[in-house]
């Protein structure tokens, strides 16, 4: 069984080394090849995933020529996907599609199964998201994840081929629903990262992550998903992992927020840009995402952590349930 995996970051290196270890033939693409390089002659992704071993059934390539297969994993970062689509539609055409970002593009304010079937790709795409570190995976520590297809058959058939004996895989047609869990989640994990690094304490970020939760089912079924999606893996599992550990980029780059910290802007952080996508969708739409939005506007730097601490805390009293 062949399966492609575009973007050898930690994630996509990691879903590499699992599948190859369960039997898959697994080539992983990365844009630089210098980078390419280095893993080919180390056997491991020194870069992005220091310390694993590459298996014999993994190959590395910078040349997307060579990724063809019949099953791809989109492992890009949320807000290249766009691009790469566009730029390599023919070379993606016909085969089954796994975006495994997590994240809305700033600018159509799509999740990555929107982009996909926007561009033509709809026949066999499908979104791979839930709680999962990249560490975890590689190790062979057990991860269950879901799978989100709007096709019956096709979701099967992948959820077939991408489990192994340290993957569970869950399926849902709900790919909206799916794929905003993993997007709205890094936002609140940001939150709960602020709590944390300001001195807050735990009973503010259990607090924050609860309401937090609640603003994730508020948008997503307004946007059309469904309620009973965002309380699996996908939407609570992943909120659960991402905002108590210290392993989610998105939860240190909170703290680094809250502590006045500095952070390194080469890291990539999904729920930064997820969180301004968030504020144009709520504003558009009328939707209340007070947490939300009080992120988008720290990652901006237009209020500082006291300020937004008070507005939240001064917002009406209300019923917690409606």
């Amino acid at each position: 069984m062949r399966i492609t995996v575009l973007g050898a970051g930690a994630f996509g290196t990691a879903l590499a080394v699992a599948l190859a270890r369960g039997g898959c033939d697994v080539t992983l693409w990365a844009r630089d090849a210098g980078h390419v390089g280095e893993m080919q002659t180390a056997r491991r992704n020194d870069r992005r995933l220091p310390g694993v071993t590459f298996p014999d059934g993994l190959s590395v390539t910078a040349e997307l020529a060579q990724a063809a297969s019949p099953t791809i994993l989109l492992a890009l970062p949320m807000q290249q996907t766009a691009g790469f689509v566009t730029a390599y539609r023919g070379m993606l055409l016909g085969s089954d599609l796994v975006a495994c970002a997590k994240g809305i593009d700033l600018q159509t304010l799509q999740g990555p199964v929107a982009e996909l079937t926007a561009a033509g790709l709809g026949g066999g795409v499908a979104a791979l998201t839930g709680p999962s570190f990249a560490a975890d995976i590689a190790q062979g520590l057990p991860t269950a994840l879901t799978l989100a297809c709007a096709n019956d058959v096709t979701g099967a058939r992948l959820q077939d081929q991408l489990s192994t004996p340290t993957l569970r895989l869950y399926r849902t047609d709900d790919t909206l629903g799916a794929e905003l869990g993993g997007a709205l989640k890094n936002v609140i994990a940001i939150a709960a990262g602020v709590v944390i690094g300001a001195r807050l304490g735990h009973s503010a970020r259990a607090a924050l992550m609860t309401r937090g939760f609640a603003e994730m089912v508020r948008l997503a079924t307004a946007l059309g998903a469904r309620a009973d999606t965002l309380m699996g893996l996908s939407g609570f599992g992943d909120l659960v992992l991402t905002c108590t550990s210290d392993q989610s980029r998105n939860f240190r780059f909170g703290q680094a927020l809250g502590s006045g910290a500095a952070w390194n802007a080469d890291v990539t952080v999904e729920g930064a840009a997820t969180a301004q996508a968030v504020a144009r969708l709520a504003a558009v739409r009328g939707i209340d995402m007070p947490i939300c939005t009080m992120v988008a506007q720290l990652t901006e730097r237009k209020i500082a952590v006291e300020d937004a601490v008070s507005a939240l805390m001064a917002r009406p009293l209300k019923k917690e349930i409606p």
